[in-house]
Order: structure tokens, then sequence, then C-alpha cells
């Protein structure tokens, strides 16, 4: 793998969601909410503004090319912190802990005071327009592949979740808004697109040890900063699978390197942009394009030439992403749905004749390229401008930008990379100081890979068991469970807990009322055998729906109580007696055919085990066998 990529250089950003009872400035639960629960609506608009040295980040401005309306739903839920209408309230020290356990496993040296910042965000993501951010650690490392340096872990809050992008406005979700948050970011030690899945690996192994961090989809996620020689650093941000890494990583090592080959041709051929943004409105009034015409009704067509880039503008520098697509990208911050270039027309509905003529107004030849936008004005030369900076970048370099994973392992342009100004003191949270005493009480937990191979041996259980429950919400539990109950059977207790209590979920039954003491009861009656293992997911629905009967009460309702043991001994008796020829010639043999015949009867309300006995007993009460 080196020898396909001698000159990456990688780092990575994991962002993972905490498991605290509360939110990171505010009292409010960390719990997430169906938008149909929401209570309350309201809107803002978000712009930019200048940081203490009276600078404007150009991320920032970038992301108020458009002005949006930003549509926030709220629920009883969250409070007056997250509308951004009372002063955030005291750090959450949990949140800290955790954020210290994680630095002390990543070998890191913490600060002595943590100071929260505000990093300005005004995509909608936070209806404060800033991020709360606080430095926890720095200088740390791991071994995963060589030695990976830890630059950094940060305590933040998280962004809103975007529900809806109708162009206009952006609804968002605050009930996912403040919950903490650790990003952790290793330094650009990273060499090969393999090296970077295990380091992320490794990492998320670390935070699940904790046993503090939220699991599920959207929880975690890397955002991945890469740069190559004679390219620049990009970030792409936004990957939850972890396996979709390494492409990655060659997707735009391999952009990168098709950039710089555009460039170099560029200049060969001596191409240049004037910059200049005609109006072609009137050569497409008699347009068969469906596009163009809906543009003609309330807007116009605009067109700039680039000099010597044809053919260029078209070429595929990704699966399916050509350097047109990068033009249309920068042109869509504007608000416009795309672009047109001369590369791919005539196309659309626009003939050569259109093309001809295009060209003539602009005096461009075969050699040229001509890319039109059509919209509204104020749109469509916003789009244009955008355009020709992104032109003049492919005349002299790779751009840093920060871009967003697609599905299929490319990447499309966000915005520009941000700089130290979208930084800045927050004046309403005090610093909080992190002393020698704080340290000394913050104790390491067992990592899940020796807790896998303890639970291996220490239950006697196979290597796919022993990894599903190591790596569960549930361990903790699992071993709650069978240290209170030293008879109940490891594999059954793992089922119930990994796989029965999700198939309640997904049924849309309430598990969260069910308690370590329901389940220590559970398995004390499943142990003796009162409790047959099929019933288990039936003993389990009846305490979502009754948690505050007795176990034992639940039984007697089901009928698995330990009296219908005397009743499936009468039942199995009666089978038995039916079939006493059949009995008599088989003898000790129609055990087996006459279980099929008996579990029809009584599976899910006796144990399989005690069926056998009692059928076996019955048998021989026949045979008269003493």
């Amino acid at each position: 793998m080196n020898d396909h990529f001698p000159e990456l250089k990688c780092g990575i950003e994991i962002h993972q969601q905490l498991n605290t009872k509360e939110k990171l400035f505010c009292k409010c639960p960390t719990r997430r909410r169906d938008t149909v629960e929401s209570n309350l609506e309201f809107h803002r608009f978000l712009r930019a503004t200048t940081s203490e040295m009276g600078e404007i980040d150009r991320a920032a401005l970038e992301e108020t090319k458009i002005q949006k309306k930003y549509i926030y739903k709220a629920y009883d839920s969250t409070c007056l912190v997250e509308n951004d209408e009372e002063p955030p309230g005291k750090l959450n020290m949990d949140a800290l802990d955790i954020a210290l356990t994680m630095s002390k496993m990543l070998h890191m040296h913490p600060v002595d005071e943590l100071h929260s910042m505000r990093k300005i965000v005004v995509d909608g993501s936070n209806t404060a327009g800033f991020q709360r951010t606080g430095l926890v650690a720095t200088d740390g490392y791991i071994d995963a592949g060589g030695r990976v340096g830890i630059s950094v872990i940060c305590l933040e809050e998280e962004a809103a979740q975007k529900i809806e992008d109708s162009g206009e406005s952006v609804i968002y979700s605050l009930d996912r808004l403040g919950i903490p948050l650790v990003e952790i970011c290793t330094a650009p030690d990273i060499k090969t697109p393999g090296q970077a899945r295990d380091v992320a690996a490794y990492i998320g192994m670390l935070l699940r040890s904790t046993g503090r961090v939220k699991r599920g989809l959207g929880t975690i996620r890397q955002d991945v900063n890469i740069s190559t020689k004679e390219g620049a650093r990009v970030e792409i941000k936004g990957v939850q699978e972890l396996d979709l890494l390494p492409l990655i990583l060659e997707q735009e090592v391999q952009r990168q390197a098709n950039l710089i080959d555009i460039k170099n041709e560029l200049n060969e051929r001596g191409a240049a942009i004037d910059g200049i943004i005609t109006d072609v409105t009137d050569l497409f009034k008699n347009t068969d394009s469906a596009i163009l015409k809906r543009a003609l009704d309330n807007g116009a067509i605009l067109a700039v030439k680039l000099k010597r880039f044809a053919g260029i503008v078209g070429r595929e520098i990704q699966p399916d992403r050509r350097l047109g697509t990068e033009f249309s990208d920068r042109a869509k911050k504007s608000g416009v749905g795309g672009i047109f270039h001369t590369d791919e027309l005539p196309n659309y509905g626009i003939t050569k004749s259109d093309v001809n003529e295009l060209k003539k107004t602009l005096n461009a030849d075969e050699k040229d390229c001509i890319v039109i936008v059509a919209d509204r004005i104020n749109r469509a030369r916003g789009a244009l401008e955008s355009v020709i900076i992104r032109a003049q970048e492919a005349l002299v370099c790779v751009p840093e930008e920060t871009r967003r994973m697609l599905p299929d392992g490319t990447s499309a342009y966000m915005r520009p990379l941000p700089g130290a100004a979208r930084m800045y003191p927050e004046t309403d949270v005090l610093p909080v100081p992190i002393t020698q005493e704080h340290l000394e009480k913050i104790k390491l937990p067992e990592l899940l890979t020796i807790k896998k191979e303890r639970f291996r041996k220490q239950y006697n259980l196979n290597d796919e068991l022993a990894n599903l429950i190591s790596q569960s919400e549930n361990a903790c539990l699992f071993e709650q469970i069978m240290k209170a109950v030293p008879g109940a059977k490891p594999t059954i207790v793992i089922k119930a807990l990994h796989t029965t209590i999700g198939e309640l979920q997904k049924e849309g039954y309430n598990t969260h009322g069910i308690t370590l003491d329901h389940l220590v009861d559970l398995f004390n009656f499943s142990a003796e055998g009162n409790i047959p293992n099929e019933a288990i997911k039936e003993v389990l629905k009846a305490i979502t729906i009754h948690p505050q009967a007795s176990l034992r009460d639940l039984l007697t309702k089901l009928r698995l109580a330990g009296s219908d043991i005397a009743g499936a001994g009468i039942l199995i008796g009666k089978i038995v007696k039916e079939r006493e020829e059949f009995v008599k010639e088989r003898r000790l043999d129609a055990a087996g055919p006459l279980m099929g015949v008996v579990m029809k009867e009584l599976r899910g309300k006796v144990g399989g085990q005690q069926i056998s006995q009692i059928l076996k007993r019955k048998i021989e009460e026949i045979l008269k066998i003493k």
C-alpha cells in the first residue's frame, strides 16, 4: 500500500456523542425525539460576523452567499439554551470526565484549565451561529500500523440535525443540539488508506471501551484530512462507515493527481480567464431547452468564456465527476440548479446552432469552453463569479476545501477550509480548572479487546459470541446478571439482551422499563427450569406492558408458573396413552416422534428439557420400566 501512496499525508477527526444524562450546557436530556412531537417552531436568519481581529472567516462568508431561512423544531425536552434565548449553564462535568478518560487512554497531556470557545458556524446547524468547544488535552499517541500522534481532544456541543432543505429554507431539529461530543484529532501521520481505517477502528474501540458513548447510526462520524505532494489539504466530512475510508482516500488522491495534470495541461495551452460575464438571454429567446425556457420567465441567461479550456471542463477527475462538476458545485452555492458548458453541448434541448451563435457572440473558437447559467440574474451572476474563481484555481493549484462524502466514495465541494478567524472566546461560560487531584480520580476502563478474551474464557463462549457481547452496550448488564444468577446460561442471556430486546424495540415495545431486577428474576426462574427458553420473549414483552407487576404474577398470566408443569404432565400422559400401541412397538425409540407431537401443544409454555423428561417418564410407565 505504501508503494501506491508514497506522498499521502492523512489525519482523521473523530466526533463521538457521549452518553450522558444531560446536555453539555443545560439540564435537558440527551434523548432523541421524533419531529412530529415538536411543540414549538421558530426561525432565524444567520450572518457571518467579524472575529476579535476584525476578520471574517472565509468558510462562514461562503455559507452566507444565499440568505436562507432556518426553521427549528423544539420540544418539551429542549429549553431556552437551545433556542439561543438564554445563556448557557455550567459545563457538564460528567462529560468532561469522559473526555479526560479518553485523554488518558490516548496518552495525552490535559490542559490546566478548560476554556470554552465559540466556533463560527452559520450553516444553520446551531441557533446561535456558533458552536461551543473547549480544548481538553494535547500531544498523545496510539499504535495502529505504526505510531500515530493524537494532536488534540476537544469537548464540544453536537449540532442540530438537518431534517429538510428546500433551497430557500432549511428545517432543523433541536433534540440533538447540545449533546456532549468529543472531537479527537490525529496528527497527519497516516500514510496509507488501510492504515486510516485501522486508526479510526482503534480509536472507536477505545471510545466504546469507556461504556459512556452513544451507539447507533449518526452517533460517531469521521472527517478526513488529506494532502498529497503538489496537491493541497482537503477535508472530507461525514464519513460514517469505516469500510469506506480506504476508498475515500484513494478517490481523493486520484482527484488531486488529475487536477494537477489538468493544471499542467492548461498552462501548456496558455489557458486564461478574462472574467467577463456576458448576458446572452436574447440568443435563447426561441430555445427548445425546457430549463432555459423556465429562466426566461423571470431571470436571465449569462455566459463566461474560458480560453483554451475546451475538452478539459468535461474531463473526468473521479468516477462520474468531472472538472465541470466541480464548477457546478461552486455555482450551486449561489442557489442555482447547475451549469451548462460547451464540452457537453449540444444537449438538453440546446442545439448546435445555439452553440455556434453563443461562440460567435463571445468570440470563442474550438479551443475555448463557454459556461452558461440560467436563473434569476443575481443568482446567475453570483454562480458565474464562483465558476470564474474555480477556473482560475484550476490554472494554479488544487484548492484547499472542505468537501462532503458521497455514497460512492467520491466527494463534493462544501466550502473553503476555515481559518483562525472562526474562533473567539465564550464569555458566558466560566473556565473549568483541571487539577491533578481530579485527574487521579479518573480510572481507566477495561479495553474491549481484553474484555472479549476474558468473556471467552470466563463464560466458555465461542469467538463470535464473546465479540458480540463484549462490543455490546449491554456488556455490563450481562456481567451483572451472570454474577447475580450463577446458574444462568450465558448464551441464553446474550440472546435475550442482544437479540430479543432489540426485536421488541423494533416491534414498538418500550423496553426502557426492563430493569436489572426484572432480568435477574427472569433468569433465576429460567435457571430453575420454570420458564422455557422459547417463552423468554413473551415474558419480556409482558414486562414492558406491566413493568410494576411481579414476575410471578406475569408468569401466572402467561400460564408459565410452576403449576403448569402438572398440567403438562397430564397432557403428555394423555398423548402417550392414545398412542399406546405405537409406544409398545417402538418402546423408548417412540420418544423422538412423540416429542414433535407434544411440542406442538406445549411450545413456549414448558421448557423442552422438562417436556423430554416428562415424556420419557410417561413412556416408561406404559412399558412398566422402573
